[in-house]
């Protein structure tokens, strides 16, 4: 097997320390460079190959997100794992097309995941299906873009619904609609997007219009009534 060349980028010694140790560990990272600097990390990423970059986020000056940025317009963009301590930025990281998330404290164990990924990456990270990474009882798992049907606004936070269950995100839904326009969601209320892959049927009855998705009727704004038609009527043509 041949083995992996990283780049790990964390403006904190004792963690890049930590960070670098750790993969130098794993029998599948045969080279292990660190930096402190996004900036000197763009140096060497201009003029050495590398096959996947583990970057922290909060960082002085060029933030790990910025970094991230920059790397997707490479004729060939490495994978990304994020590390690092704050989960509020893993929607923003995974419409990056980061290949994990991986939150600090790290342990060995998880490390070796987001390696496995990186491995399965094969090198540039998948343009297909976004992963949108969720918490519950402490483990973070990954959830599909495609399988959520709709999401709700629950004050700065917005919980994703799919046909196992529900997950809340810190992620407000007017991020939400604005990332995810593309992917095809739309707001039908101030407070709600829908999946327009998932609507299965809409309902018009004494001027109140609703649309069913995942087996829940839900209700339709006035405000928003005509632009729901005009897309559907796309949609459909």
């Amino acid at each position: 097997m041949t083995t992996l060349r990283v780049l790990v980028i964390d403006d904190e010694r004792p963690a890049l320390d930590e960070l670098t140790y750790l993969l130098g560990r794993d029998p599948r990272i045969g080279e292990v460079r660190g930096t402190d600097s996004a900036t000197e990390a763009l140096r060497v990423l201009q003029a050495e190959e590398v096959d996947a970059v583990f970057l922290d986020i909060q960082m002085p000056g060029l933030t790990g997100l910025d970094l991230a940025q920059v790397l997707s317009r490479f004729r060939t963009p490495p994978p990304i794992v994020f590390v690092t301590a704050h989960e509020e930025h893993a929607v923003a990281a995974f419409e990056l097309r980061a290949v994990d998330y991986v939150l600090k404290p790290v342990r060995e164990e998880r490390l070796a995941e987001a390696v496995r990924r990186v491995v399965e990456a094969g090198g540039p990270a998948p343009s297909g299906d976004v992963q949108i990474p969720v918490e519950r009882a402490g483990v973070t798992r990954f959830v599909n873009r495609s399988d959520i049907t709709h999401v709700e606004a629950q004050g700065d936070y917005a919980r994703l619904h799919t046909a196992e269950g529900s997950h809340l995100v810190r992620t407000p839904l007017t991020s939400l609609a604005e990332q995810w326009a593309d992917a095809g969601f739309v707001r039908i209320h101030r407070s709600v997007l829908v999946a327009l892959p998932h609507v299965e049927e809409v309902r018009s009855e004494a001027g109140r219009v609703s649309v069913v998705v995942g087996g829940v009727e839900l209700l339709v704004s006035r405000r928003h009534t005509r632009d729901l038609r005009s897309v559907l009527t796309k949609k459909g043509t």
